[in-house]
């Protein structure tokens, strides 16, 4: 068993890893810029599966994603068809967040919430509405119309400052916060009932030949693998869980108290939890360095070569007004007039947040107005 306490402590360092190097991401997003950082959306698979309808009828992607983006979301699909929802439950920094949050509701209520059964089937529906609902919207109007309702979004740009996030993403840090505390009552709040990437990762995994198992004649029905998971799955009173829920953390098998009572089973062959766990990272990061070998893995904006110019509806809010009209071959003066810019703005100030500087500047809608030209 200490065996197990040492995987159960290596993957929350891994799953703490992972939310640390994503928020340092977001932070030299917001400081550096998308040319030089690349923004959650681009890091977030969800972007991918967005893109994906105007990558196959136009070859191009939506804005902020990148074929870097493309390839995580396939890589992840990779994942989930091999071991499940692993992503979910060993790299997906958002449901860490949930699960340290859940840890400390624990310790402040002494005891762990679960949501009453009649309440709980329906709301775990949720999550397949907005997978339908994020797609349909995200292909019909090949952008990421989700941005402002996503909770994941409103974190990445909290060091923006809360005022700048309510501005931009009000109903995102909406849920953001509901999901925070929501995670203080029921452990992985936002991933049972509301995560779109969870659905369908939990539908791929359907034809997985991974899953848990557990021998009836080695059980001795203490519970502890139902009190543990974090998604409330039965798992004491199943022989295999195969259910779209399963995400592949592992607690269950690695708190059970009787050896050979719960194991890992992929195809026929039992499986060790740490073995899993080093799979999943060798599948996950594997692929990553293998497309970045190969030119596939990009998550910024490729650098304009000599002699190359973009429209004014290519211009990025991460831009400095002085970058963005080079990058337009447009005249300083000539920029400022097209775009409608105060005389008073810095030239250094980044397009985005002009506003800050002239209240009332509306930097999409100017772009907008300006076309293709």
């Amino acid at each position: 068993m200490k065996n197990y306490q040492l995987i159960k402590t290596l993957r929350w360092g891994l799953l703490a890893l992972f939310v640390v190097l994503v928020s340092i991401a977001a932070y030299l997003h917001q400081v550096l810029g998308a040319a030089k950082a690349p923004s959650i959306h681009a890091l977030c698979p969800f972007g991918g599966l967005e893109s994906l309808y105007q990558v196959f009828t136009t070859g191009t992607f939506i804005s902020k994603i990148f074929a870097g983006t493309m390839t995580l979301f396939i890589i992840t699909l990779l994942v989930a068809l091999l071991f499940r929802r692993s992503f979910c439950g060993l790299i997906c920094p958002f449901g860490a967040i949930q699960e340290l949050f859940a840890k400390l509701g624990q310790k402040i209520f002494k005891r762990k919430w679960i949501m009453p059964a009649p309440m709980d089937k329906p709301l775990r529906s949720l999550k397949y509405v907005v997978l339908i609902v994020t797609v349909v919207y995200a292909w019909r109007t090949a952008g990421l119309w989700m941005a402002p309702y996503d909770p994941w979004s409103a974190f990445a740009h909290l060091p923006e400052g809360l005022e700048s996030v309510w501005k931009e993403s009000a109903v995102g840090l909406i849920i953001l916060l509901v999901t925070v505390l929501g995670s203080l009552i029921y452990d992985r709040f936002f991933c049972k009932y509301l995560c779109p990437m969870g659905a369908l990762y939990g539908i791929v995994g359907k034809l997985s030949p991974f899953k848990v198992v557990r021998d009836e004649n080695e059980c001795i029905d203490c519970g502890i693998c139902n009190k543990s998971c974090p998604m409330n799955i039965d798992v004491q009173h199943s022989l295999k869980v195969t259910t779209a829920e399963c995400m592949n953390c592992q607690t269950c098998v690695t708190s059970c108290p009787k050896p050979g009572a719960l194991d890992h089973q992929f195809g026929h062959k039992m499986i060790k939890p740490l073995t899993i766990i080093i799979l999943v990272m060798v599948v996950f990061f594997g692929s990553i360095f293998a497309s970045q070998a190969a030119g596939l893995y990009e998550l910024t904006p490729t650098p304009l070569k000599t002699g190359e110019s973009i429209n004014y509806n290519e211009v990025k809010g991460y831009m400095s007004i002085k970058e963005a009209s080079e990058s337009t071959k447009t005249d300083l003066k000539e920029f400022y007039l097209k775009f409608k810019i105060p005389e008073n703005v810095p030239e250094t100030t980044k397009m985005k947040e002009i506003s800050k500087v002239s209240e009332g500047y509306d930097f999409d809608q100017v772009k907008a107005s300006l076309g293709t030209q």
